[in-house]
């Protein structure tokens, strides 16, 4: 039996689900689901994430975070964790730069938040010199000084779609037609939540929520607001959501997302608007959204180019190269990808970020 043969029955006993709760299944069932069951990341995955396109991403996300930790006093020991960290590259690299700040890797406790026992191995053995402890859930974190980076971890959080109806709104759901899945609408609805979108839609427009981000931001925002720390969060989307985002990739192509349940990566633009809201609410200061190559090249990613390349020729020049402006220009991930900061109220943000 198939993950499709599940969500098919359970939709014929209990009719349409909401596109949150086929997202779970799909990306998260215990058994089938995508995340939990593959390392889905690289040439022979699915998807390529920063970390994995060079050093120096990580590199200087590492040396952001450990001047954050200078700039308000070097705690120890503080929580040094990362949501979704992959295949482990990208705390590899923060790790292996901020050795260059003293006291910085010595004082870190070292906590990974993954649900996909796939990849939690492939964590373990590029990290394991640094003993690393996984939790599953966040709210699990410590209750001390908190930095944090999550990259690409709120794109693949379940979201629910709303299409504007009047003053009330319909959920889009996921149900069947002739046994296959397929997309329709639910009853038209009062929606409290998004009492305050009515000011900037119009009929038939497409809203997205996620149920899961609020809660998950509040958590590391409450941490960072009481114990000290600082947060770096990285994804693509932008400051408020509006139009259907959700997308399906499989082998790095544009795949049918109601297509194959759980063989594909599902993932949707997030909007920074209710994090940055969430973290003020939990008395966090926030930056402004900024641009991943602005904010790259505000930390030195082409000298640091530069310095690379030097001791580079031919292919590996190359790769140096391209690796470069995929991060950093407007056309590939430069603008496409953006950063939001969290700091204590009175603390200064992460460099590379304004107020």
């Amino acid at each position: 039996m198939t993950l499709g043969d599940l969500i098919r029955a359970r939709i014929r006993e209990t009719g349409p689900i909401s596109l949150a709760d086929y997202m779970t299944d799909c990306l998260l069932h215990p058994t089938m689901g995508y995340y939990t069951t593959r390392d889905p990341l690289g040439a022979k995955g699915d998807f390529t994430t920063a970390p994995e396109i060079s050093q120096m991403f990580g590199e200087l996300v590492g040396l952001a975070l450990a001047q954050s930790w200078l700039d308000q006093g070097a705690p120890v020991p503080f929580t040094l964790a990362e949501l979704g960290p992959g295949r482990g590259t990208l705390m590899a690299d923060i790790l292996r730069a901020g050795r260059a700040v003293p006291g910085f890797v010595q004082a870190a406790d070292l906590v990974l938040i993954e649900a996909s026992p796939a990849l939690r191995a492939r964590q373990a053995v590029t990290l394991g010199e640094y003993t690393p402890r996984w939790l599953d859930r966040i709210d699990e974190l410590p209750n001390s000084p908190l930095f944090l980076v999550a990259n690409e971890f709120f794109d693949a959080l379940p979201v629910r779609q709303f299409l504007r109806d009047g003053a009330g709104w319909r959920e889009r759901l996921v149900g069947l037609d002739h046994d296959e899945l397929t997309f329709g609408l639910g009853p038209n609805s009062p929606q409290p939540g998004l009492e305050h979108r009515l000011a900037d839609t119009r009929d038939g427009d497409l809203v997205e929520i996620c149920p899961s981000a609020v809660p998950a931001i509040s958590v590391v925002a409450s941490r960072i607001a009481e114990h000290g720390g600082g947060a770096l969060i990285f994804d693509y989307g932008d400051w408020r959501s509006l139009g259907d985002t959700l997308q399906a990739l499989r082998g790095h192509q544009r795949a049918e997302v109601l297509a194959d349940p759980g063989q594909a990566d599902l993932t949707v633009h997030v909007d920074f608007e209710a994090l940055a809201q969430a973290a003020a609410a939990a008395g966090c200061n926030h930056s402004r959204l900024t641009t991943q190559g602005v904010f790259l090249e505000r930390l030195g990613i082409t000298a640091r180019a530069q310095s690379l390349a030097r001791n580079l020729e031919g292919q590996a020049l190359d790769e140096l190269i391209a690796a470069h402006r995929r991060l950093t220009h407007p056309e590939e991930m430069g603008n496409l990808f953006k950063v939001l900061g969290l700091c204590p109220a009175q603390a200064a943000l992460p460099p590379g970020l304004d107020s």
